[in-house]
C-alpha cells in the first residue's frame, strides 16, 4: 500500500509539471494577448510624423486686418470736380462712385477720397471748427476726436482721427466699432480728403501707412 502511493504521488506531480509546461508554452504564443508586440518601424516612423511633411502654417488674421501680402493699384479720378492727384488702394476691392467721392471697399475696412474746392488751406483750428461738428451729427456713436498736423510724402497734412459705429450689416445687423483717420490735402485751391476706416481692433498702421503716403498731385 505505501508502495502504491508513493507511485500515485509521483504520478500526480508528473501531471502537474505537464500542465504547467503546457500553460507557460502557450501564454507565449505569437497570437496571445498577453503578449505585446512592437509595431513594425515604419508604423512608429509615420506616428511620430518622421515619414510626413510639417503642415502649412494656417494665416489668421483678426477681424478687419489687411493681409500683409495685398497689392496696391493707382487710383487717378477721370470725373469729378478735380482729376489732378493719384493715390495708392488696396487691389481688388470694391468701388462705388458718389458724386465727387469714391469709395472702395472689403469686408470690414474702407477708403473713401473726396475732392472739393477750397479757397483756403486746412488747418487744425478750421477742422476743429467745422468737420468735427459736421462728422459728430453723421457719424453714429462719434468720439475722440483728436486733429494733428502730420507729415506724408506730398508734405505737410492735417489729419483728424476718431471713432464711430458703422452701419449696421444688411445681412447679418451687426455694428462694427470703428476707427477712422481723415487726411486733408490741399493745393492751390483744391481740397482731397482721404479718410481711412476700419474696426478698432485692426492692425492697419502699415496698409493705411501706404495709401497716405502714396498721395501724390499731378
Amino acid at each position: 500500500m505505501a508502495a502504491h502511493a508513493r507511485t500515485s504521488a509521483v504520478v500526480g506531480l508528473a501531471l502537474v509539471a505537464a500542465v504547467t509546461a503546457g500553460c507557460s508554452g502557450s501564454g507565449s504564443h505569437p497570437g496571445s494577448g498577453s503578449r505585446t508586440s512592437s509595431p513594425p518601424a515604419s508604423s512608429a516612423r509615420a506616428g511620430n510624423g518622421q515619414n510626413r511633411p510639417a503642415p502649412a502654417p494656417t494665416e489668421s488674421n483678426p477681424p478687419g486686418d489687411i493681409p500683409d501680402n495685398q497689392a496696391y493699384v493707382a487710383f487717378r479720378p477721370t470725373g469729378g470736380s478735380f482729376t489732378g492727384f493719384t493715390v495708392k488702394v488696396p487691389e481688388g476691392w470694391a468701388r462705388t462712385e458718389q458724386g465727387s467721392t469714391t469709395v472702395f471697399t472689403d469686408k470690414l475696412n474702407t477708403v473713401r477720397i473726396t475732392a472739393v474746392s477750397a479757397s483756403t488751406a486746412p488747418t487744425v483750428g478750421s477742422v476743429t471748427k467745422t468737420v468735427v461738428p459736421q462728422l459728430r451729427s453723421q457719424v453714429p456713436k462719434f468720439a475722440a476726436p483728436k486733429v494733428s498736423e502730420v507729415t506724408r510724402h506730398s508734405g505737410r497734412v492735417v489729419l483728424l482721427t476718431h471713432q464711430g459705429d458703422s452701419a449696421k450689416d444688411p445681412v447679418t445687423g451687426k455694428v462694427v466699432r470703428d476707427a477712422f483717420e481723415r487726411y486733408a490735402f490741399y493745393k492751390s485751391g483744391h481740397e482731397v480728403d482721404l479718410t481711412l476706416s476700419g474696426p478698432v481692433n485692426a492692425d492697419n498702421v502699415d496698409p493705411w501707412r501706404i495709401v497716405s503716403d502714396s498721395f501724390t498731385w499731378r
